[in-house]
C-alpha cells in the first residue's frame, strides 16, 4: 500500500481515519483524502495534519460522481489502495430528499469500482465502509452478523446496500481486490451536530430541548470511532479478499438510556449550570417513518480471526466525547454558524 485513496475524508469518520493512520498506524506511504466538501465535510478537522505530513498527505476538491475528475486523480497519483468512505449518510435527510443518496452512494461507488477496475495491475485493496442498517430491523433478541441477508428500510440503508452488492459483484466478476465492512453507530471527536450525540451533548450544554424520537426505546449498538479506525485498519491489512467483517462496540443502549446518561454526566462536570436537572429538557417527538427498532452487532469473526477488541466502553467514550465537545467550542460554534463553508471558500475558491 503506497498511494491510498480515502474518500470522503473530510467527514466524521473520515477525519478520524487519516489521523489515526498517519498519526498512529504502520502504514508509511502517501494518503490521498478526495471529499466533495457538501455540508458535513470541513477540511478544516485535517489542517493540521495536512501542516504536519506535507510529503504525505494530499487533498483533493472533487465529487466521486464526477468519473473524469476521479481518474485524474487515479492517474496521477497512481492509486493502489481504496478506503472508501464518501456516502451521504443521514436517514432523515435521505427521507426528505432520497436523490442525493442514490447519486452518490450508488453510482458514486460505480464510479470507483469502474477505475479500479481498469487499473487492476497495480490495485491492492478496495475497502468499502458500509453500515448495520443494510439488514433491516432486529427483534429483542438476536444479532446482525456477516450472514444476516439484506433488508434495508430507509433510502439510506437501501443505497448502501446497493453500494455492498456492487462492491461484491466486482470481486466475484473482475476479481478485484476487495473487504468490507458493515459498521454499528459511530461516536467521537469531530462528528457534525446534527447527529445525535452531539446534538444531545451541546444542546444539554446549552439548556435547550434534547427531542427523543417515539418513546426512547430505540435500541443500537454504539461504537467509538478510534476503535472502528482501527478494526478498518485491521481489514484492511489482514482480512481476507472478498470478505465481509461486522464492526460494533458491543454497547447496546436504548437512546433514551443514552441522553439520561449525558445529562448526568453534563450534570456533575464543571459547566455552566442551567434552571433545572437536564433530563428535564428531554421531550419525546414524533417517531420517524420506518425507523428501525434494534440494531445490535455481533464481531465474533473480526475478533477470532483478525484478533480486534474495542477498547473503550460507551461510558468512556462518551466522557471522552464529551470532553472533545467541550474542549472544542470554536469548532463546533463554526460548523453551526456555517463559518467553515466561509472558511472552504477562502481557501479552496469556491
Amino acid at each position: 500500500m503506497k498511494n491510498m485513496l480515502v474518500t470522503g475524508g473530510c467527514g466524521f469518520i473520515g477525519t478520524n481515519f487519516i489521523r489515526y493512520i498517519l498519526e498512529e498506524s504502520d502504514f508509511e506511504g502517501r494518503l490521498i483524502n478526495v471529499d466533495a466538501l457538501t455540508y458535513a465535510g470541513n477540511p478544516e478537522n485535517l489542517k493540521e495534519i495536512e501542516e504536519r505530513f506535507p510529503e504525505r498527505y494530499v487533498f483533493i476538491q472533487e465529487d466521486i460522481c464526477d468519473a473524469d475528475a476521479m481518474r485524474r486523480v487515479f492517474d496521477a497519483y497512481k492509486i493502489d489502495t481504496l478506503c472508501h468512505f464518501a456516502a451521504e449518510s443521514h436517514v432523515d435527510r435521505s427521507i426528505a430528499a432520497p436523490g442525493a443518496f442514490i447519486q452518490t452512494n450508488i453510482v458514486g461507488t460505480f464510479n470507483l469500482l469502474e477505475l479500479a477496475r481498469k487499473n487492476l495491475d497495480r490495485l491492492v485493496l478496495f475497502h468499502h465502509i458500509s453500515t448495520d442498517e443494510v439488514f433491516g430491523s432486529l427483534g429483542p433478541e438476536g444479532y446482525f452478523t456477516e450472514e444476516t441477508p439484506y433488508s434495508p428500510n430507509s433510502p439510506y440503508s437501501a443505497s448502501k446496500a446497493s453500494s455492498d452488492h456492487l462492491v461484491r459483484a466486482y470481486h466475484k466478476t473482475y476479481g478485484l481486490p476487495v473487504t468490507l465492512s458493515n459498521c454499528s453507530n459511530n461516536y467521537g471527536p469531530y462528528q457534525f451536530p446534527e447527529k445525535l450525540l452531539p446534538l444531545m451533548i451541546l444542546n444539554a450544554l446549552e439548556g435547550g430541548s434534547l427531542p427523543v424520537y417515539g418513546d426512547g426505546r430505540h435500541v443500537r449498538d454504539w461504537l467509538y470511532v478510534r476503535d472502528h479506525c482501527t478494526a478498518i485498519w485491521r481489514i484492511m491489512k489482514a482480512g481476507k479478499r472478498g470478505e465481509t467483517y461486522t464492526v460494533g462496540g458491543n454497547t447496546e443502549m436504548e437512546n433514551i438510556g443514552i441522553v439520561e446518561m449525558l445529562c448526568d454526566i453534563l450534570d456533575g462536570l464543571p459547566v455552566p449550570k442551567i434552571h433545572c436537572a437536564r433530563r428535564a429538557l428531554i421531550a419525546f417527538v414524533k417517531d420517524r417513518p420506518g425507523h428501525d427498532r434494534r440494531y445490535a452487532i455481533d464481531s465474533t469473526k473480526l475478533r477470532r480471526q483478525l484478533g480486534w477488541q474495542p477498547e473503550e466502553s460507551f461510558e468512556t467514550g462518551l466522557r471522552k466525547t464529551i470532553r472533545w465537545y467541550l474542549d472544542h467550542r470554536d469548532w463546533v460554534d463554526r460548523v453551526r454558524s456555517g463559518a467553515y463553508q466561509q472558511w472552504i471558500a477562502s481557501h479552496y475558491g469556491e
